[in-house]
């Protein structure tokens, strides 16, 4: 029996857990038809109740047990799932949706009052599902099923992206009236099997999913939260899959003829929040000037490892409805002085909040408090702990690292850029003239035109938001050489964490 070598599993919060379940089976430690994915995990605070999931591993999970109206391609535009067609009226404020034929595990048929259910609950707050702000404008009163396998979905105002919402995580569908999610019931390609919190998760095979039976006789989701342990798992033939590791395990996967690297492009934005709605940075000069003076192609090289592409101070590049042609923003150190010296603030100190929430972090904290003491500010680093790092941001500081996986450009923009939008604006951005070409794009019923607005809407936030995206780093997973069927695809995508398609060889 292969074994990953203890030392190395403990090292993650979980890895005594992780020893016990990877030493568990003989033969590579599983069944035949058994794939095994190794994922972070949230500990004994888990649950399978899709509405409010938020780890990638509760995402992938419920990808596997249920099935949401429409997925997102790689570019997050929509392609049809549950949901075979759909069309709005005149006002943008009315959506028929027709569903294509499909049963839940117990051979229910999925219905459009299982749909309206789904989307009530999502709303309720009692619920707490972070897909809540998608159905806010939704007038449930007034919305209804017209047949079995038709809807009507009411807004209280115009949105021609609308259906964007129903593949965002946590969107899946549930059959009407289901509160516990102890052996819960989907309709995705696999059925519920067994599952403890912290612990792993089995699914079999589901014969009659929609989209055709998966080729695998069971999907097993294995905890380990320690990167390290991940990639000796995968190496050592106990797991696999194993889901988000650095650049430099990349590189240790990439040269290693056990695995295969799979690397999405543009699958994490690198920015720094800076908030423009307090002092320092309510000065414009002072923003512009650290948008002058960050080196983005230095910031790819070495805190990325060339794992990346540089960014251009948006959200979404390579994505729907992103802005063609937008010129580069160049690295500009005498225009960066010359900003601060006409705002009377050289020698200016801020603190600039980073952590080891993600890898590339620190050092990008430090190669940019580099770069800008070059223009005539001292910017210290200060790491903050990693289980709350993104909520202590969301008040604390004048500027800090962040990231966000790929997401439609129309949601980013509508939870990150407008006025109100609340705390996921990481930098305070307020202003009338982004709010209001954003609501004329999402009322506007032809394509190319909304398009155009929301791009003149991200220019005028690139100069104005505060936020600096130096980068977007590669989505890095890695399968056994025995896998095949799975592909590199985004977080969030269709195609991401997706394992009916997969087959052992």
């Amino acid at each position: 029996m292969i074994t990953v070598n203890r030392r190395t599993l403990l090292k993650g919060a979980l890895g005594s857990l992780a020893v016990a379940s990877l030493t568990g089976c003989g033969g590579g430690g599983a069944p035949d038809g058994r794939l095994r994915a190794a994922f972070p995990t949230g500990g004994a605070k888990e649950s399978l109740d899709p509405h409010t999931s938020s780890l990638f591993v509760d995402q992938a999970r419920a990808k596997a047990l249920f099935d949401t109206l429409v997925g997102y391609a790689d570019d997050m535009s929509v392609v049809p799932r549950l949901a075979e067609s759909w069309e709005p009226d005149a006002t943008g404020t009315r959506w028929s949706i027709r569903l294509r034929a499909a049963r839940f595990h117990d051979n229910r048929p999925v219905t459009a009052e299982d749909v309206l259910y789904s989307y009530r609950r999502i709303a309720d707050p009692a619920t707490s599902s972070p897909a809540r702000k998608q159905f806010l404008d939704v007038d449930f009163a007034a919305s209804r099923a017209r047949s079995a396998t038709e809807l009507e979905l009411v807004l209280h105002a115009p949105n021609f992206e609308f259906p964007s919402a129903w593949g965002a995580p946590a969107t899946e569908i549930v059959p009407a009236r289901t509160s516990d999610f102890t052996a819960p019931v989907g309709s995705g390609p696999f059925r519920f099997g067994s599952f403890r919190p912290g612990q792993p998760a089995v699914f079999r095979r589901f014969d009659g999913y929609w989209a055709g039976a998966p080729a695998l006789a069971e999907l097993e989701f294995v905890p380990v939260n320690d990167e390290s342990a991940r990639v000796a798992a995968l190496l050592s033939g106990q797991v696999h899959y194993i889901h988000d590791i650095s650049a430099n395990s990349a590189q240790l996967v990439h040269g290693d003829g056990r695995a295969q690297l799979l690397a999405a492009p543009h699958g994490t934005m690198q920015a720094v929040a800076l908030k423009v709605d307090r002092a320092p940075f309510d000065d414009p000069r002072l923003v512009q000037a650290v948008l002058s003076g960050v080196d983005r192609e230095a910031l790819v090289s070495v805190a990325l490892s060339g794992h990346g592409q540089v960014g251009n101070d948006l959200f979404g590049k390579g994505l729907e409805h992103y802005p063609p042609d937008l010129p580069q923003r160049e690295r500009d150190v005498d225009r960066a002085r010359s900003l601060v010296r006409e705002a009377g603030l050289e020698g200016l100190e801020f603190e600039l909040l980073t952590s080891s929430v993600d890898p590339c972090f620190e050092s990008a904290s430090t190669l940019i408090a580099q770069q800008l003491a070059e223009v005539g500010l001292r910017v210290t680093a200060r790491i903050g702990p990693a289980e709350t790092y993104f909520s202590d941001i969301r008040t604390n500081g004048v500027a800090a690292l962040t990231r966000t996986a790929p997401l439609p450009l129309t949601t980013f923009l509508a939870e990150r850029m407008r006025s109100g939008a609340g705390t996921n604006n990481y930098t305070g951005y307020r202003s009338p003239e982004f709010d209001g070409l954003f609501h004329r794009a999402m009322s506007t019923v032809d394509g190319t035109e909304r398009s155009r607005l929301l791009g003149d809407a991200q220019r005028l936030a690139r100069e104005e938001s505060g936020l600096l995206v130096w980068g977007f780093s590669d989505w890095n997973v890695a399968v056994s050489s025995a896998v095949s069927g799975i592909r590199a695809a985004p977080p969030n995508s269709l195609d991401w964490a997706r394992f009916e398609r997969a087959s052992l060889g």
